[in-house]
């Protein structure tokens, strides 16, 4: 009987030395998927909430003016339970399809919501590994990223279909998505921003939307597992207090200890519901002692400007008083990005959208007054 517990003691051991520590120890190397040229085809699917076939179809002219041809899945604008674009199975059908396809090029998500978390037992790295190609999307695209970089695949925290329709495809939020998969990739220069905290370190970039990558730590699809990271984080309606709760659960599993650097995005309409100037402020406030570099106000998330990223790729972040930069060690050509020309373009879009509103109520009083005159 002893010599059983001892044989079964000796494989339990040997069962927990093939399994990643949760403090860490992942190594994280991606490919890069290659670039796109004209012509090439990308997929259109929903792997969360269901989006109007009218934001698909004007995202799909979108990609066709930048020389793209959109194909889209076949589950996509299908519904079920009232928010989700299918099925968990119908929606992974549809990613397997766009990952298998080898004519399709690239993966453009049609919008974020909830469900992806639903899909990460279903899907093996394998799949994801086989064919590198670029996923596009934020917000709950966020577990498809992790499940990305954990595969050693690279992609694109970027827009998605819903908001190229709503935009028209104009600011640097597209152009720069565009660019980057025809081969361009940007360097950000970033200015100076009170609350950020300085230094230089170099890492491979993952995270993304906080309370989508939270509730997977320690998963297959826990890119914070890996060493030597930089972790960017953004998030939406959320009060400060959910998001405290959110910080200290990933100070509780170590990922503040693995990380190189930290840059803190759009906060965009998350209640101040604690006595802190920002959400930035109190995040901060966690990270100050930590010895590492902190960008704040980053245009990356639910704000007006979502400047894409290259998650899985390795960065170099350097932060000072003067401003900040961010570059990817990745192939293709660079192109230096002043995030303020980018915030500069927004308001210019903004300001001609006034006008035009102007001019339509001046056009529509004038009408009213007309027809009233000739009554």
């Amino acid at each position: 009987m002893k010599r059983l517990l001892l044989i079964a003691l000796a494989a339990l051991i040997l069962l927990s030395c093939d399994k990643e520590p949760l403090g860490g120890g992942v190594h994280l190397s991606c490919v890069q998927p290659p670039f796109l040229k004209a012509g090439d085809k990308i997929a259109l699917i929903s792997p969360s909430y269901a989006t109007p076939m009218e934001n698909v179809e004007a995202a799909s002219t979108i990609l066709r003016e930048w020389g793209f041809e959109p194909v889209i899945g076949p589950n996509v604008g299908k519904e079920y339970l009232g928010h989700y674009a299918g099925t968990p199975k119908e929606r992974l059908a549809d990613l397997e399809w766009a990952l298998g396809d080898p004519d399709i090029k690239a993966i453009l998500c049609n919008r974020g919501g909830y469900g992806t978390i639903q899909l990460t037992n279903l899907l093996s790295q394998k799949k994801l590994s086989a064919h590198p190609k670029w996923l596009i999307g934020f917000s709950d695209i966020t577990t498809l990223h992790g499940m990305e970089t954990r595969a050693g695949v690279m992609s694109i925290h970027g827009t998605m279909c819903s908001l190229m329709a709503k935009s028209g495809g104009r600011g640097m939020t597209n152009t720069l998505l565009r660019d980057i998969l025809l081969g361009t990739v940007p360097v950000y220069e970033a200015p100076a921003h009170p609350l950020s905290l300085p230094g230089t370190a170099t890492g491979t970039l993952v995270g993304g939307n906080l309370c989508t990558f939270t509730p997977i730590l320690g998963t297959d699809a826990d890119a914070t597992l890996g060493d030597d990271i930089i972790l960017f984080i953004e998030e939406v309606e959320e009060d400060m207090s959910h998001i405290d709760r959110l910080i200290n659960t990933l100070l509780l599993n170590g990922v503040f200890n693995r990380c190189k650097g930290v840059i803190l995005g759009e906060f965009t309409d998350c209640e101040a519901n604690l006595d802190f100037g920002s959400v930035e402020e109190m995040i901060c406030s966690y990270l100050k002692d930590c010895g590492i570099p902190v960008l704040c106000g980053f245009p990356a998330g639910h704000g007006d400007v979502n400047l894409p990223l290259l998650m899985g790729a390795p960065v170099t972040l350097t932060v000072s008083a003067a401003g900040a930069t961010l570059s990817f060690d990745a192939k293709g050509q660079t192109r230096s990005v002043r995030i303020e020309d980018a915030l500069t373009e927004l308001q210019e879009d903004v300001d001609n959208d006034t006008q035009k509103q102007r001019k339509l109520i001046r056009a529509f009083n004038f009408i009213r007054h007309y027809d009233g005159i000739k009554r």
